[in-house]
């Protein structure tokens, strides 16, 4: 029996060169693959309480929450080695797909244009292969945290939230000038190959210039955005090592428990305003590419 994963001839004929198209061409391979990773991520969630139990039972000569551990952890090597191998094939596959309907759908584009959208499809995959598990991730392990936390103490919970609202305040404060940045970079990565062919060291030294500057200016504004960011989060962690150690009257399985979900939270919520990045970067994309079916 064939792969299904070695079928997809005209699968993305008539859709938008879109997430959404290609979700809907290749769900059954996206489903797979999602699938395991949130068995995965929920499976990752439960190793700081897992770890807490551990020690607390170790230190009372009681094995039985060390060798859960053990299963878990097991399971994890087992779940994280299928999809991997997975992945790779069926996202490889999404990939060919795409760049062929692209071409085929380029018309009387420039050759130069032609070529620098292959490479911005490409990251549509890039995003359906790891962004997007990794967002799920990340909003799987904050939900954990925060259910966790709450069930030692609401204010842990409501610290962790407050933490959440002040990181996606700021970065939808700085959407529209992502949006902006990130279409001038891609208008001048679309010239890239004529300037080329003009051989001329003048206008590839001014474009190379070009390409910099817009560079420079998305890496300040992510920089601003992740140190202001990071700042709530850590604010949060500290918070809660401090109300954890002063306030709660927990076992020392229970601080180690309390002090990683805590810190779980902190590494997951900087992922999201990364993604949202990254889609305002892919919906710029998407408007480019999608211009090849009109003439231009």
């Amino acid at each position: 029996m064939r792969s299904s994963t070695r079928r997809p001839s005209g699968r993305l004929t008539g859709r938008p060169l879109t997430l959404q198209g290609l979700l809907g061409a290749f769900w059954p391979q996206v489903s797979v693959t999602w699938g395991l990773t949130l068995a995965e991520v929920m499976m990752f969630a439960l190793i700081p309480l897992l770890i807490g139990k551990a020690i607390d039972g170790l230190l009372a000569a009681n094995f039985e929450a060390f060798i859960q551990l053990g299963a878990v952890l097991g399971g994890l090597v087992l779940l994280g080695t299928l999809r991997r191998v997975y992945d790779t094939r069926a996202y490889g596959v999404m990939r060919v797909e795409l760049g062929k309907e692209l071409a085929k759908r380029s018309g009387g584009t420039p050759v130069t244009r032609l070529n620098a959208r292959l490479g911005m499809g490409r990251e549509l995959v890039d995003f359906l292969e790891s962004e997007a598990p990794q967002s799920m991730t990340a909003v799987i392990r904050v939900l954990a945290a925060v259910v966790i936390l709450a069930g030692f103490h609401p204010v842990l919970a409501l610290a962790a939230l407050a933490a959440l609202a002040a990181t996606m305040l700021t970065y939808t404060l700085a959407h529209k000038r992502f949006f902006r940045l990130n279409a001038a970079l891609n208008a001048r990565a679309e010239q890239q190959v004529g300037v080329l062919e003009t051989r001329s060291p003048p206008r590839l030294g001014a474009h190379l210039l070009s390409l910099r500057k817009s560079e420079i200016r998305i890496s300040d504004t992510e920089g601003l955005i992740y140190g202001m960011i990071l700042a709530a989060l850590l604010g949060m962690e500290m918070f809660n090592l401090w109300f954890a150690t002063q306030s709660l009257g927990v076992s020392a399985g229970g601080v180690f428990s309390i002090v990683t979900y805590s810190w779980d939270f902190v590494e997951s919520a900087l992922i999201l305003p990364m993604t949202l990045q990254t889609l305002s970067r892919l919906s710029e994309i998407t408007a480019r590419i999608n211009k090849m079916e009109a003439a231009e």
